[in-house]
């Protein structure tokens, strides 16, 4: 498989699982099955899917199922499922044959699964299922007891130390990955500045054995994709903290600023920071 050329808006953890053999092995991982590539496996990702917030998500089918794999940063949005709910509308309209669903035969469809990777700072239980259903203004129609008739559930696996122990030894890039995102993270609250807590920790992983083939082809890219992610999240944290989810229009320039920087479209840098195109234009 010819892997795709890197940009530095690819997370790093889409960048690691977008080969079907290490894909797979994180699914078997997480379910504890034993499929293999014979069971006939197909990339059904979504390019540019920005209602993600960030590029980290991998899905695809395998024999009967249809699975979606989202890593994310420090926290875990509890609206997971309804955002999962439109995503995989979105893989069936890629997947499925538009004119099928207009036939008076049963189109038949891969069963979607949902996973979240969590790795972020705070503490967070090992395994958790988020319900769409919970989300319902009523779970069942009044005086009938019945359950609902659309539900969505995402499952969310801490990959932070000392939890899933077993799910990171059966697959050993995922013990890697979480590996490398601990020792930024370790460096930074030890007062290292971002930049210097990646770079450090790149060093640190490769000299103990830690994903030292793709450390040393792709540092660069490293960099650029944690510095990214990490300050994007940070300043989503600090708004969120402030009461203000929209942020200070400066924070919001400030952080457009680097994503600009970094090579990012302006359209996209809009919708991530909520400011009109032309306002960016005037920070290039």
């Amino acid at each position: 498989m010819t892997r795709p050329n890197r940009e530095y808006k690819n997370s790093m953890f889409k960048d690691l699982f977008n080969e079907e053999a290490t894909a797979l092995k994180l699914y078997n991982a997480l379910t504890d099955r034993r499929l293999t590539l014979d069971d006939g496996m197909c990339f059904t990702t979504l390019e540019n899917a920005l209602f993600m917030d960030r590029l980290n998500d991998i899905s695809f089918t395998i024999g009967d199922k249809l699975v979606v794999l989202i890593e994310h940063q420090s926290s875990v949005n509890e609206n997971m499922p309804l955002r999962a709910l439109i995503y995989i509308g979105r893989v069936y309209e890629k997947i499925i044959e538009r004119r099928s669903i207009y036939r008076s035969t049963l189109i038949a469809i891969p069963t979607p699964e949902f996973y979240v990777l969590y790795n972020g700072a705070k503490d967070y239980p090992d395994d958790v299922t988020l319900k769409l259903s919970d989300a319902f203004r009523r779970a069942d129609s009044p005086g009938t007891g019945r359950h609902p008739e659309l539900d969505l559930e995402v499952r969310v696996f801490n990959i932070n130390n000392g939890h899933n122990e077993k799910i990171l030894e059966k697959c050993n890039t995922l013990r890697d990955y979480a590996a490398f995102i601990g020792q930024v993270r370790e460096r930074q609250q030890a007062g290292q500045v971002l930049e210097d807590a990646i770079m450090t920790a790149i060093d640190f992983c490769i000299a103990n054995g830690i994903l030292v083939e793709y450390l040393e082809k792709n540092s660069s890219e490293v960099r650029n994709m944690i510095f990214t992610e990490f300050n994007l999240e940070e300043a989503k944290e600090v708004w969120h903290e402030e009461g203000r989810e929209e942020g200070r229009k400066e924070e919001r320039e400030e952080v457009a600023r680097s994503l600009l920087a970094r090579g990012m479209a302006l359209l996209e840098v809009a919708e991530i920071v909520s400011l009109p195109v032309d306002k960016l234009q005037d920070l290039t």
